[in-house]
Order: structure tokens, then C-alpha cells, then sequence
């Protein structure tokens, strides 16, 4: 059975092909819709659309639904179409008209938008916690190890000395960056699209500010064609900021594979954290690392996967935006699941302590004596001719000893800064005005 369901059958292959995974997906929506509901059926009520009692029944039987789904005592019935569909005939079900009242003055297209906007939300709000956790970690592990040295690489050559210290510290402050993206994704999902029904609005006299202070959100999106228009750019732009930190932990994750190459030797994990060779008793293999790289880079095409599927599209609702949960749902998922096991690596993660010991590194210091020539009054050029010269004619000595001062450097990392940075993204998120906002709905 379906909502919009006359007197002919679909041919089942049609109907089977337009579905798709929307039963499957749709389970994700489930607490979403049912809170969509108790805002849109208190706004009904005030502009006459229900009666007192309507609403208290239909509060009363969409809060018992909430708890089944939470509980994970809820599913769709075999023939029903989708989340929206199961919610109306339960009601209906229990309740009968005022059941099948709780459609007035809406759609399932700004329903299904608003659906997945508070879904996203949601899913914002724990990648933001997430991040912020394997944030922390990586300034643990800063501190920890800012003085033991690592050699510093470009043009994947030996360059200068580089520090543990500043490796863990570049990726926390990348990841204040990236969180920074996913604010400006945050500030487009959290605008209210109900109201604007099939994209075109509604002739009943609704109040579309109510709902948007009933369900936590910063904004309307005002012009109902655009609400419509909404659905599609606001997941492309999630994807966007998701990729930016798929990038961060994929080039950490590459790093990480390299440095504990037995030619570089720079770190270790216990050996339950890698995996072994089904004929070679000494491997030691970053699959971890390897698959994390592999699934990050699948989320960093997702932006322009998006972007193809809303190609060319005009103005209103299609179909072909059915496909973008199928994408960005497991997507989603899957970034978690990555950061939460790159938490794990670099929580065990064991860091060679003297690895410059080694003479093949001390070519990283030419640029460290260059220098002391420079402060001595030498020209600079000068300076370089010299210790060039020096590298040439294998005369080259040095005594390895830095003094980096200066902010961001070796010895003088930043870290406190770089957090200040990551509170003040994080504080730009109202995730307790949100959810302060849901409670109140569920009370």
C-alpha cells in the first residue's frame, strides 16, 4: 500500500526498481520522521488543522513509535513503501481520521528532506565528537614525543629534521581546518525545509517559524521552491566537508605505511594491530592503514559522485535524488568506522627514539649549519656554496643540534593554540540547542 496510491498496480518491476534501497535506508530516518511529526502535528493544531484531543492522541502514539524504534522494535511492514508511509498507516491504524490527518500541509518531498536534514545533523554532530577525540589523541601523542626526531621528506627525498612532535601536530591542526568545512555544512543542514510541501508550498495557513523552533533548527529555508531545490546541494556539500576529513586521515594513514617500512623502521605496532603472510613468517602488514587509505579515498570521489547525479537537474523534485542515501549513508559510516580504528593504531603506536643515530641522515642538517654561517655574518649564498661544496667533497660534518624557536616550529609547537583553534570551531556548533530542542518535542 502507498500514500499516493489510487486504483492501479504498479507493474512490479517498476515498483521494485523505484524503491530500490529506500525501505533498507529508511530505517536510518525512522526516529527523524516520527520527530518531524510531533513539530508538524503541534503547528497543525495551532492553526486549526486539529483538535486538543487529535494532538495529545497523536503525541501520545508517535512517542510510543519513537521508543519502539529506539528500542530496535521496529520495521516496515512487507508492501509498505517507505518510513513516512509506515509512521501514517500505524496512526491511522490506532487513531483512524486523526491518523489520516497528519499529512495536511505536507509532502513526502519536504518531508523526506526534513527527514535527512535531522538525520544529518545527527550524524554531524557525532563525526564532530569523533574528530574531536582522535584530535586530542594526536596532541597526546604531540607532547609525548616532540623531541624524539624524524627525518623531514620533499620531493620524497631527505630535507630537513622534522620532529614526531610536528608530524602528530600538523594532522591536529589539520583536522581544525577540516572542521571548520564541516561548520559551513552544518550551517546549510540546519535550516528548516518543512512547509514548503511539494516544493511549492501550501494553502493552508501554516506557521513554518514554529516548527523551526520546535525542532531545534537555526533557520528556515524560506523560499519553498528553493527548500525543494535544498535536497541534493545540501548533501554535496556535506560530502565535500566529509571528504576534506577523509583526505587529513588517508595522507596520515600513507605516512604511517611508509614509516613502518622496514627501510624507514620509524615505528611499530603490536603485532595484533598487523596482520601476517600466508608464506612469509616476517610480515608485519599496515592493513589497517592500508584499507583506511583505500576507504578515504572512495569518500574523497563522493563529492563528484553527488555532483554527477545532480547534473543538468532543473528545479523541483526527481527521482534521481533517491540514489544520493545509497552514497553518502554508508559514506558516512564508513568515516566513522575509519576514525575510530585510526584512534586505535595511534593509541598503541611505539615511535623510534634516536633514528638520526643513523649517518645516512646527516645530509638533513645542511640547512641547520648553513644557517650558523649565516649568523656568523657570512652572505647567505655564500654559506650555501660552502656547505655545498662540502656535501660534494664528503667533508660535510655536523653536530645535530637544533634550536627552532620560533611558533609552529621543533621547539615550540603550538599545541595549546592549536586547541584554542579546535574549541572555538566546536563552539560554533549549537548541537545543545538541538538537542535541548528534540527533548522538549519527546517530553
Amino acid at each position: 500500500m502507498k500514500l499516493w496510491q489510487k486504483n492501479t498496480e504498479s507493474l512490479k518491476e517498476v515498483e521494485t526498481f523505484t524503491v530500490g534501497k529506500d525501505r533498507e535506508l529508511d530505517l536510518f530516518l525512522a526516529p527523524f520522521d516520527v520527530l518531524g511529526s510531533l513539530a508538524h502535528i503541534k503547528m497543525l493544531k495551532k492553526v486549526g488543522l486539529l483538535f486538543e484531543e487529535e494532538l495529545g492522541d497523536l503525541q501520545k502514539a508517535l512517542k510510543e513509535i519513537y521508543k519502539d524504534i529506539t528500542e530496535g522494535n521496529f520495521s516496515l511492514e512487507e508492501g509498505v513503501e517507505d518510513i513516512h508511509s509506515q509512521v501514517e498507516f500505524i496512526l491511522t491504524k490506532k487513531l483512524g481520521d486523526a491518523g489520516k490527518k497528519i499529512h495536511s500541509a505536507r509532502s513526502r518531498n519536504d518531508q523526506v528532506i526534513l527527514d535527512l536534514k535531522l538525520f544529518l545533523r545527527n550524524e554531524i554532530e557525532e563525526m564532530v565528537r569523533q574528530v574531536k577525540g582522535f584530535f586530542n589523541l594526536l596532541q597526546t601523542q604531540s607532547e609525548k614525543y616532540k623531541d624524539y626526531l624524524l627525518p623531514g621528506y620533499t620531493h620524497f627525498q631527505l630535507a630537513m629534521p622534522s620532529s614526531f612532535g610536528l608530524w602528530f601536530g600538523a594532522y591536529a591542526e589539520s583536522l581544525v581546518d577540516d572542521l571548520i568545512t564541516l561548520h559551513g555544512a552544518w550551517e546549510i543542514t540546519n535550516k528548516n525545509p518543512l512547509g514548503s510541501a511539494a516544493g511549492f508550498g501550501s494553502s493552508f495557513p501554516i506557521d513554518r517559524k514554529l516548527t523551526t523552533r520546535l525542532l531545534g533548527f537555526g533557520e528556515l529555508n524560506y523560499n519553498v521552491v528553493y527548500a525543494q531545490m535544498s535536497r541534493g546541494k545540501t548533501e554535496r556539500i556535506l560530502s565535500q566537508a566529509l571528504a576534506n576529513i577523509a583526505a587529513t586521515i588517508s595522507r596520515m594513514s600513507m605516512d604511517s605505511c611508509i614509516y613502518l617500512n622496514q627501510n624507514f623502521g620509524f615505528i611499530s605496532f603490536p603485532d595484533e594491530l598487523t596482520t601476517g603472510s600466508s608464506i612469509m613468517p616476517h610480515k608485519k602488514n599496515p592493513d589497517v592503514f592500508e584499507l583506511i587509505r583505500a576507504h578515504c579515498n572512495r569518500i574523497q570521489a563522493l563529492p563528484n559522485e553527488i555532483s554527477l547525479m545532480l547534473t543538468n537537474l532543473p528545479s523541483g523534485y526527481h527521482r534521481d535524488l533517491q540514489l544520493l542515501k545509497e552514497s553518502l549513508f554508508p559514506a558516512i559510516k564508513n568515516l566513522k568506522y575509519c576514525i575510530r580504528m585510526a584512534t586505535l593504531m595511534f593509541e598503541n603506536i611505539d615511535i623510534k627514539k634516536d633514528i638520526f643515530n643513523d649517518e645516512k641522515y646527516k645530509y638533513l642538517f645542511t640547512v641547520e649549519e648553513m644557517n650558523k654561517l649565516v649568523l656568523q655574518g657570512i652572505p647567505l649564498r655564500d654559506a650555501y656554496k660552502k656547505i655545498g661544496a662540502d656535501v660534494e667533497n664528503k667533508t660535510f660534518t655536523t653536530d645535530k643540534k637544533l634550536n627552532h624557536t620560533h611558533e609552529g616550529s621543533i621547539g615550540n609547537l603550538q599545541n595549546k593554540e592549536i586547541k584554542e583553534m579546535m574549541d572555538n570551531i566546536i563552539d560554533r556548533f549549537n548541537f545543545k540547542d538541538v538537542n535541548d530542542a528534540l527533548q522538549r518535542l519527546l517530553q
